[in-house]
């Protein structure tokens, strides 16, 4: 991994991005059913894992979730208590005792199920890659949460991953759910039909408030209270640009069908700087600059009693859209308003992930669109804790990894809060 260089990356691309030519019906790759069962594996129990097996139970009838891991007991038991006592799908909930995994490797010991057709991420984004390439190694289809790593390191393991994933006709699906969602794929039809003329700019936002925090217990070791409040450590989360804004870049990155050559950003810690918010920033402003010198300004900022705004604008040379979820517009030209269905999007992925391992629909590879967007989020990121303009070339090719030493519960200090200008660019 060390000599990763571009050509590796656009080999590995190509491969991706031919996935969507292998016949449907290679990609089910379940020889062994005896019945109609689709048996999906949880790996990660807390509240996004918890939603996205409800989503998976909800997008089709025969699916069951057969097997449970989590890094902390307390939070296995309580998705699972959940789960198995809903009205609606409870008796679908068929986790055997013996199937309930507890610690750093419980997803070594689920991805051991012969039989299981699916697996969930869901873990804090720094184990993705790590399961991401289990997974596969293991023969399972997959749904991974978005963002798919924390640093460029994470980003080459999960397009090997991906890459190996086309070879054996394994289906991947990301939880980037606005492409999964009507009112997007209408408004992105629109755009790639040309009903916006040249896209000459954009930009996209995920302003809002504060998200949960979890307080420190004095049992908790390093390790234990960062897992537990990790949307605050960037080794973690990727910080917030990486864990939630990637949702608005992947949708520009859609439009432009591919990712940015440079970033040069800027951000901070100017209201979260209490001890229990880790080291992450509030805030994020990103200037994006993609192949055809088009730039692209993105906002994210976590900070109460300010403006929330969570959408896209693309401006092309005859018309400008707005999309946020469940809403699409096109003014100053053919003027266009989004009024037709929208399925939850959040369980259309799985429907469609589902379509794609049992041959019905087409082949789904997400892996490598969803790398791209995510480190164009830690590019941006990266640009803004150093105070460096940065280029994709640099981005893929760091060797920036933030893996800790060990997993074990432990003592694990806490990074320093980036400084702009004296953090260097790695």
């Amino acid at each position: 991994m060390n000599d990763w260089t571009r050509r590796d990356f656009v080999r590995s691309s190509a491969i991706l991005g031919a996935a969507s030519l292998v016949p449907s019906a290679l990609a089910s790759g379940l020889t062994y059913r005896t019945d109609d069962t689709i048996r999906v594996g949880v790996i990660g129990c807390g509240g996004r894992g918890t939603g996205a097996a409800v989503n998976a139970l909800a997008a089709h009838p025969n699916v069951n979730i057969v097997a449970m891991a989590d890094l902390f007991e307390d939070r296995l038991n309580g998705s699972y208590g959940w789960l198995s006592e809903n009205d609606d799908f409870g008796d679908r909930v068929k986790v055997d005792p013996a199937h309930k995994f507890v610690g750093f490797d419980a997803y070594k010991q689920l991805l051991a199920i012969d039989n299981i057709d699916y697996v969930i991420l869901a873990t804090p984004p720094h184990f993705r890659p790590i399961h991401f390439d289990a997974a596969i190694h293991a023969g399972k289809h997959v749904f991974m949460e978005k963002p798919v790593a924390v640093d460029p390191a994470g980003i080459r393991k999960v397009l090997d991953a991906g890459a190996r994933a086309k070879q054996k006709a394994l289906s991947v699906v990301a939880g980037t759910q606005r492409r999964h969602e009507n009112s997007y794929l209408s408004l992105m039809k629109r755009v790639n039909d040309g009903e916006l003329g040249e896209i000459v700019s954009a930009s996209c936002y995920w302003n809002q408030g504060g998200l949960w925090v979890h307080d420190r217990k004095p049992e908790y070791s390093d390790m234990e209270w960062q897992c537990r409040n990790w949307l605050y450590f960037t080794w973690l989360s990727g910080d917030h640009i990486c864990e939630q804004h990637i949702h608005n870049i992947d949708v520009i990155n859609w439009a432009k069908d591919g990712p940015p050559v440079k970033a040069t950003g800027m951000g901070g810690r100017e209201v979260r700087t209490n001890a229990k918010y880790g080291n992450i920033f509030d805030h994020f402003s990103i200037e994006y600059e993609y192949t055809d010198g088009m730039t692209m300004q993105s906002m994210c900022r976590q900070i109460d009693g300010c403006a929330g705004r969570v959408e896209e604008v693309i401006v092309g040379s005859k018309a400008r859209s707005v999309s946020r979820p469940g809403y699409a517009v096109i003014t100053g030209g053919s003027e266009w308003r989004f009024a037709a269905d929208n399925r939850n999007p959040y369980e259309q992925e799985h429907v469609d992930l589902i379509a794609s391992i049992l041959g019905e629909g087409r082949y789904l590879n997400e892996a490598k669109r969803v790398a791209e967007s995510t480190l164009t989020a830690i590019m941006g990121r990266m640009s803004a804790y150093t105070g460096k303009s940065i280029t994709w070339e640099q981005a893929l090719s760091s060797q920036l990894d933030l893996s800790p030493n060990a997993y074990s519960f432990s003592d694990l200090p806490v990074r320093p809060v980036a400084v702009p200008g004296k953090t260097p660019l790695i």
